[in-house]
């Protein structure tokens, strides 16, 4: 089969498609699915410098989601999945992965397939899983946040910010993104964020205290760490609670934590691909049970920016390190 091989840590040209030996049969609980299109991820990029190693026993190949259709089972598979493309209403599955995504078949873990949810393509469904898993589990599952609560997403054009303003405008909560330009700042505004705020000219802390009499928000979702930390920190409310799922503003800062002590502020920090099978599985559980009745209802939509051929790997990533992208970036074997 064909996959995207790391051929050394660096920069995009170190994307190559190879021809790479086939996968091995699926083990017990695994199954094997035919990528249809996989998800670009920051992440994916990481791991390209040499930052972010698979965890052991993970494919060494890039790729955190996909969609495709499933070609073989392993024993002890729930009857749920079946084989071939025309056996069951919904045959066409997404995943999340720990690897492998770009290549022409990944092995999967049956807890982390979901179906495809009606009225989205094959395609756009590779766009769903990792997004759609990683604000449900640090956002609703882990921060509570709830109806009638408000929420900043930094990086509001990103895939997951495209993601968390339509879950959270879709469940009644008050939505504030951070974005770098006056397009993504309207697209953000499409898709139901009530206060769009250009980072690279307006101070976000002021603006929110100005939108909330003072207060602050419930809930803050930072890819950025530790440049942002401190101003984070000074734009939650009491009992708020921020969740940083990246690095990009580095790891390292000094911070005043008496405003944690004042307001009984919470701060954690998490991603999904080290959690264990079982967490995961929970995981895609709950993204299935409150998050896919909406995607089926049209209140949340897989945002693709664009598509690339799986050749094309080194050029998606390039594109995703401009940051110019508003939504997801797939890949097509």
């Amino acid at each position: 089969m064909k996959a995207v091989v790391i051929s050394s840590p660096g920069g995009p040209e170190a994307l190559e498609v190879r021809e790479v030996e086939d996968l091995p049969a699926p083990g017990d609980g695994e199954v094997l699915v035919k990528v249809a299109a996989a998800g670009v991820n920051r992440a994916d990029t990481v791991q390209r410098q040499g930052k972010y190693p698979p965890p052991p026993g993970a494919s060494l190949y890039p790729g955190l989601e996909c969609s495709g259709t499933i070609l073989a089972l392993g024993p002890n598979v729930p009857p749920r999945w079946a084989i071939g493309d025309q056996v069951r209403s919904l045959p066409c599955v997404c995943a999340l992965l720990t690897g492998g995504g770009y290549a022409e078949k990944v092995v999967v873990p049956a807890g982390q397939l979901l179906p495809v949810p009606e009225g989205v393509s094959l395609t756009d469904a590779a766009g769903l899983p990792e997004v759609a898993c990683t604000v449900w589990s640090t956002v609703f599952m882990a921060s509570h946040l709830s109806p009638g609560e408000s929420f900043l997403i930094h990086g509001g054009s990103s895939g997951i910010g495209t993601f968390a303003i339509q879950i959270a405008k879709h469940l009644g909560i008050k939505v504030f993104v951070t974005a770098g330009s006056e397009e993504k700042l309207a697209a953000c505004k499409d898709l139901g964020a009530d206060v769009c705020i250009n980072y690279k000219t307006q101070d976000f802390v002021s603006r929110i205290k100005e939108e909330t009499d003072g207060k602050g928000v419930d809930v803050i979702l930072d890819n950025i760490g530790g440049s942002y930390l401190q101003r984070n920190l000074n734009s939650l409310a009491v009992d708020g609670r921020l969740f940083i799922i990246g690095f990009m503003g580095g790891v390292v800062t000094e911070v005043n934590l008496a405003v944690m002590l004042a307001r009984r502020l919470t701060v954690q920090a998490a991603g999904l691909r080290n959690r264990n099978l079982t967490n995961k599985a929970q995981i895609v559980s709950e993204v299935e049970k409150n998050v896919w009745p909406a995607v089926v209802l049209g209140k949340v939509k897989p945002v693709v920016y664009k598509t690339f051929p799986l050749f094309e790997a080194a050029e998606s990533h390039k594109l995703m390190e401009t940051s110019s992208h508003i939504g997801k970036i797939l890949l097509i074997p």
